[in-house]
């Protein structure tokens, strides 16, 4: 029986990573992105490249009835669509605040809804939902993209009781630092956004966090960690119902259920006027 994984948000990094990962197991892949350009060495590989957005529910409705008249089934579904939204609440616009719940929450809801019933008449299944470790911990300047991701914990654990009785697993996946470019789009908008005016040290430091994993001293960790994470999961009888993977996240996650949070808050303190300091030093 052909066994079939959706993966969205491919075009590079994780999802390009979890894509290949799932093929190479012997999954038919449908990759996503907005770019479908942007995933030509997939389709080079062999794996089946849509263009959809997230955001964009005729899109997503479109892309899951092909994939189920095509294959008549869906196996695995990854929601790895995202990106990060950072700046000061006072400075985001709320446009922009909406998109990035548009993207990184709401996109992520309405793919599962479109393709559970399918999954439910088939009686199994993998949803697996990429948080980040910025689902249990917090950084200034990143309230909207914390927020989100809190509420995909929150999302997922519900929808992890409510499907069992299907035979349907619910799987987070909660990466640390992964050296992708994502960290440097966040910092370019968080710059962009709160880079002058009252917030402009702040965010400064936390562009300075965000950049590191691109700059001389590597701090993060290949891609691949996450979608070998995935790949374990989606092959487990009974999964874990979270992940910690890649540079940092189970020291960090660990540290966040010990210290109380104005512990928590001096470290992350600690940590950004270091790295700003250490930024200043490089410059």
């Amino acid at each position: 029986m052909t066994t079939v994984a959706l993966v969205t948000g491919a075009s590079s990094g994780i999802g390009e990573s979890i894509a290949r990962r799932l093929q190479a197991m012997g999954y038919v892949v449908y990759a996503t992105a907005r770019r479908v350009e942007r995933m030509a060495s997939l389709a080079d590989a062999g794996i089946i490249t849509v263009k959809a957005d997230v955001t964009d529910d005729a899109s997503m409705v479109a892309l899951v009835e092909r994939i189920v008249a095509e294959r008549g089934r869906i196996d695995v579904l990854v929601n790895n669509a995202g990106y990060g939204s950072y700046g000061a609440l006072e400075e985001v616009p709320m446009d922009e605040a909406r998109r990035q719940v548009d993207v990184n929450l709401f996109g992520l809801a309405r793919l599962t809804q479109l393709v559970v019933p399918h999954m439910r008449a088939q009686g199994s299944g993998y949803i697996v939902n990429i948080s980040s470790i910025g689902g249990k911990m917090y950084e200034p300047l990143g309230a909207w993209y914390h927020a989100t991701k809190f509420a995909v914990e929150g999302l997922s654990d519900s929808l992890r009781l409510e499907l069992a009785p299907f035979g349907i697993h619910v799987v987070i996946i909660e990466p640390g630092a992964i050296h992708t470019e994502w960290a440097t789009i966040a910092a370019d908008s968080l710059v962009s956004v709160s880079g002058s005016g009252p917030y402009a040290r702040q965010a400064a430091r936390s562009a300075a966090v965000l950049r590191a994993s691109e700059g001389k001293v590597k701090v993060a960790s290949s891609p691949d960690v996450v979608a070998r994470a995935v790949a374990k999961a989606v092959t487990a009888r009974r999964p874990k119902t979270r992940y910690a993977v890649g540079a940092g996240a189970k020291p960090i996650l660990a540290a966040r259920r010990v210290l109380p949070d104005r512990a928590f808050d001096a470290v992350m303190t600690a940590v950004y006027r270091m790295a700003g300091a250490v930024d200043r030093r490089s410059a």
